[in-house]
C-alpha cells in the first residue's frame, strides 16, 4: 500500500470516525451534566492567591477554591504543554499517542473524550489554545476531526489581537488573550444552555505563557516584582474565568455544570512551583499544578484533598459521570475520580507514571502560523502552510525497542516517588516527609526500589507498545 492509499483508509477509519466501530452509550434519562474543562497555560502549583502567594492577585480563582473541591495533590501528565494535553483528551499517557514533545500532532487514531461524549449526545467545542494539532480545515488532525463541533483555536500561546481558526477559517481577533477566549467559550456556551442536550466547553487559556505581553494596567499591579509579566496575565486570567463563572451562574446552569480547574504543567517561578524543579522537569516542580473541581448540585460542601491525582484522570471520570460506555481494549493510564467527587475516595486505587520528553519539540509560533493561514485565504487558496497539515500523522513511523527504557522517568506510588535517571541512577523520595525531593533514600529502601523499578518498567513496556501502534490493531 503506497502513503496515499494508507492515508486514505486510515483516516477514514480512524480518529472520531473509529467511534463508530466502537459504540457508545449513555446513562439513561436522568439529566447529564454540563463540563467546562479550563486549563491555564504554565501556571505554577503556588501561583494562587489561595495557596498564600505573596502578592499575586486571583480573586476568583480563590472564590472558587472557597467553595469547591480543591485538589492540593494535582499532576500534569507531562511537564510541557502538549503532551499533557493529549492525556486530557485520551485519558492515555502522551506517549502513547506519539505526543512526544512540545508542537507534535496527536494520533488522529485516539479517541477523544470530545468524540466520545459527542457520540453520546453532546455538543462539544474548544476554545483557546490547542496544541495538538493543525488549524488547517482539511487537516486529519484540527480539533473538528477530534471531536470538537465548534472551535476558536490556535496552534499555541497567543496573545493580545491574535488571529485564530474558527472552525478552518482564520480570523483576526482584537483584544486580550484570556478574555478572547471566554467569550468564544460563552458564545457558544449560551447558545447550547438553551439546548435540552448537555455540551462540553474545553477552555485551554494561552497565559500565563511567556513572551508575558500583559496590559499596562495589569503589569501596573506588579511594578517592581519579579516576573510581573507572568503574574500580570495569570491576573488577566483569572479575571477572564471570573466572566466565565459568573455568566454560568447567570444563565441558570450552575448545578448541572462540572467546572473543572487546572494548569498543564508546572510554572516558571521555582519558588512558587509546588517543588524541586519548575516547568520542564518531572520532579514535583515541573508537574504539580493548582486544580479545583466545581459542580454545587454534587459538590455541596468545600472540601480540599490530598490524594493523588492527573490529567490523564480527567477522561475516565467524565466517561462514569456521563455513563459513557467504551467497550475497547486501550490501556488507560487516569482512573476515575467520582468516588472522590463524592467524598469516598481516601487513597488512589494505583500509582502515576512520569516520563520525560521522548522526541524533539516542534516550533509552532502561534502568529506566523495563523497569519499565513490569513493571508493565503486572503488570496483564496484553499490552504497556508502544507506542512502544518501534518497529513501523516496516522502513519506508525519509527518502532521503539519495548524493552529499553530511555530519558527520564518517575513512578509515584503515594507517599513514595522513584526516579530512574538517564545515566541509570536511581532516586527515591518519600514525599510526605520531603514534599522538595531533597533526601534520596534509596539506598535504606532497596527491596522498595527493587519493586517500583520492576513496576515503572512494565508500565513503560506498555507504553512503548501503544506508542509503536499496538493499541490500534
Amino acid at each position: 500500500m503506497n502513503r496515499r492509499d494508507f492515508l486514505n483508509t486510515t483516516l477514514l477509519t480512524a480518529g472520531a470516525v473509529c467511534l463508530g466501530n466502537t459504540r457508545t452509550s449513555a446513562a439513561p434519562k436522568k439529566r447529564r451534566p454540563n463540563i467546562i474543562l479550563v486549563m491555564a497555560d504554565d501556571q505554577g502549583w503556588g501561583d494562587m492567591g489561595y495557596y498564600d502567594h505573596p502578592y499575586v492577585k486571583t480573586p476568583n480563582f480563590d472564590a472558587m477554591a472557597k467553595a469547591s473541591l480543591r485538589l492540593d495533590r494535582f499532576y500534569a501528565a507531562a511537564p510541557i504543554c502538549s503532551p499533557t494535553r493529549a492525556s486530557v483528551l485520551t485519558g492515555r499517557h502522551p506517549h502513547r499517542s506519539n505526543v512526544l514533545s512540545h508542537g507534535r500532532s496527536m494520533r488522529p487514531q485516539e479517541i477523544t473524550i470530545a468524540a466520545a461524549l459527542k457520540k453520546a449526545g453532546y455538543a462539544t467545542g474548544h476554545f483557546g489554545k490547542f496544541h495538538v494539532g493543525s488549524m488547517q480545515n482539511s487537516s486529519p488532525v484540527n480539533p473538528g476531526k477530534f471531536g470538537f463541533d465548534r472551535w476558536v483555536s490556535a496552534p499555541n500561546f497567543f496573545d493580545q489581537d491574535p488571529v485564530m481558526s474558527s472552525n478552518g477559517r482564520a480570523v483576526q481577533y482584537h483584544g486580550e488573550s484570556s478574555q478572547i477566549t471566554v467569550d468564544a467559550a460563552l458564545e457558544f456556551i449560551t447558545k447550547q444552555a438553551k439546548s435540552p442536550n448537555p455540551f462540553l466547553a474545553v477552555v485551554w487559556f494561552a497565559a500565563p505563557h511567556d513572551p508575558h505581553v500583559a496590559s499596562a494596567e495589569d503589569k501596573a499591579l506588579y511594578k517592581g516584582k519579579q516576573a510581573a509579566g507572568y503574574y500580570a496575565e495569570i491576573t488577566a486570567m483569572d479575571r477572564a474565568f471570573g466572566k466565565l463563572r459568573d455568566t454560568v451562574r447567570t444563565l441558570g446552569i450552575a448545578d448541572d455544570t462540572i467546572l473543572w480547574y487546572n494548569s498543564d504543567n508546572g510554572g516558571l517561578v521555582n519558588a512558587s512551583s509546588g517543588g524541586r524543579g519548575r516547568k520542564g522537569s518531572i520532579y514535583e516542580g515541573g508537574l504539580r499544578v493548582p486544580a479545583i473541581i466545581e459542580w454545587p448540585s454534587r459538590i455541596t460542601k468545600p472540601r480540599t484533598s490530598n490524594v493523588p491525582c492527573f490529567t490523564s484522570d480527567i477522561f475516565p471520570t467524565l466517561l462514569e459521570l456521563t455513563g459513557t460506555k467504551m467497550p475497547h481494549k486501550r490501556p488507560l493510564d487516569g482512573v476515575s475520580l467520582v468516588k472522590l467527587i463524592d467524598g469516598t475516595m481516601t487513597s488512589r486505587s494505583r500509582p502515576i507514571g512520569f516520563w520525560s520528553p521522548l522526541g524533539r519539540g516542534r516550533s509552532t509560533w502561534s502568529h506566523k502560523i495563523m497569519g499565513a493561514l490569513l493571508k493565503a485565504q486572503k488570496q483564496g487558496k484553499k490552504i497556508g502552510d502544507p506542512n502544518r497539515l501534518d497529513m501523516d500523522a496516522a502513519e506508525i513511523k519509527k518502532i521503539y525497542p519495548e524493552d529499553k527504557f530511555p530519558g527520564h522517568a518517575a513512578w509515584l506510588d503515594w507517599p513514595w516517588k522513584l526516579h530512574n535517571l538517564k545515566n541509570a541512577k536511581v532516586e527515591l523520595y518519600n514525599l510526605e516527609s520531603d514534599p522538595n525531593e531533597a533526601d534520596n533514600i534509596a539506598q535504606k529502601h532497596a527491596a522498595r526500589v527493587k519493586t517500583m523499578t520492576t513496576a515503572l518498567q512494565r508500565w513503560q513496556g506498555s507504553v512503548l507498545r501503544s506508542l509503536n501502534g499496538k493499541d490500534y490493531r
